[in-house]
């Protein structure tokens, strides 16, 4: 099997042909038709988190050399282990790469995102920058058999990660505005899912990128600001009255900060992105405005099942794609890092 692995933190993908695996037990071997290429996996392949401040968090542990990353993998089933249920040769599959311990109290609560000991594809275990991937069960193959490979294999992380933050989100009324921070892969499917989860609510998206603009109009926002312009948070809170909730898919202190002042006295904000920096935060204001702030890390296979559901059923705006050959997977990850990226690339072996 043919994989681009990181042998070096920072440095350049490699081409290694590596024997395909032989499934045992309850393992499933799945050929890659599409892997999704993530802003996490900019991260990964550096080795750290940025934290601001110049505090960051060191993945060079939890993530062992060499690896294959890609974690929004959707594939064909080509062979699976004596202990294997429910899985046949030819099955086309979502896999859902956020693979807990299994054993630990969280993964029984059926949370495995936030196992203490993961074995995540992509980072614990290689992931799809190959043209085969290694699953431990068939219980985290789902079946995409309606969907096209390239819009079902996003699923697996930027509409997972979008669709478990808008979860945290609740209701929403007619009248009331969700604040969008960020139109980028995950941003888009916030928006996209947004207009389906809640038909009633106002989606506002703030976005620097202006040349993303169109995109987030298409995927169903009812408006776009620039939020660096000069009276941009102001503007906002005088339309709105401060918003009810505000989901920030970027992640550095300036959205953030952003997001945090466009609330209205008992609003939510929902923490996602993993771009960087830091801010400072008043915890009086946290109080006098009632505000609740919580993070959302992708989301668990339930969320997954549920979301797979709502893309086969309902009329989606297709999440905008550019695929690539896997040969050029070192590229996808350079230009995704400069920021040339709109949507999402997708790598075919």
């Amino acid at each position: 099997m043919l994989s681009y692995l990181v042998e070096e933190f920072g440095q350049p993908l490699a081409k290694v042909l590596r024997d395909t695996p032989t499934p045992v037990g309850t393992e499933v071997v799945v050929r890659v038709s599409s892997c999704g290429v993530c802003h996490s996996d900019v991260h990964l392949h550096d080795g750290y988190f940025d934290l601001g401040g110049g505090n960051k968090v060191d993945l060079t542990r939890s993530m062992q050399l060499p690896r294959a990353m890609g974690h929004e993998i959707a594939g064909k089933v080509v062979a699976y282990g004596p202990d294997a249920v429910g899985v046949a040769v030819g099955d086309l599959r979502v896999v859902y790469p956020w693979i807990g311990c299994g054993a630990c109290a969280i993964c029984k609560s059926g949370d495995e995102q936030l196992c203490g000991a993961p074995r995540n594809l992509g980072i614990g275990r290689d992931g799809g920058f190959a043209d085969h991937v290694l699953v431990p069960h068939p219980r985290y193959l789902l079946d995409y058999a309606s969907l096209n490979d390239d819009q079902a294999c996003t699923y697996a992380c930027s509409g997972l990660t979008a669709y478990g933050a808008l979860k945290k989100v609740a209701n929403l009324n007619t009248g009331d505005t969700l604040l969008v921070i960020g139109a980028g892969g995950v941003g888009l499917n916030g928006i996209r899912l947004g207009k389906k989860l809640y038909p009633n609510a106002s989606i506002i998206v703030a976005e620097l990128d202006k040349g993303k603009w169109d995109l987030a109009t298409a995927a169903g926002a009812s408006q776009v600001i620039d939020p660096s312009a000069d009276g941009a948070l102001k503007t906002l809170l005088k339309q709105t009255g401060g918003v009810i909730a505000a989901i920030d898919f970027v992640g550095a202190g300036s959205t953030f900060e952003f997001g945090f002042g466009a609330l209205r006295k008992g609003g939510k904000l929902v923490c996602v992105g993993l771009f960087g920096g830091n801010t400072v935060l008043a915890p009086a204001m946290v109080t006098m405005k009632a505000v609740t702030i919580v993070g959302s890390y992708v989301g668990n296979l339930a969320d997954l099942k549920e979301l797979l559901a709502i893309a086969k059923d309902a009329n989606l705006p297709d999440l905008p794609l550019t695929t690539q050959p896997l040969s050029e997977a070192n590229q996808a990850v350079v230009d995704l890092k400069a920021g040339r990226i709109k949507g999402r690339t997708i790598l075919k072996p």
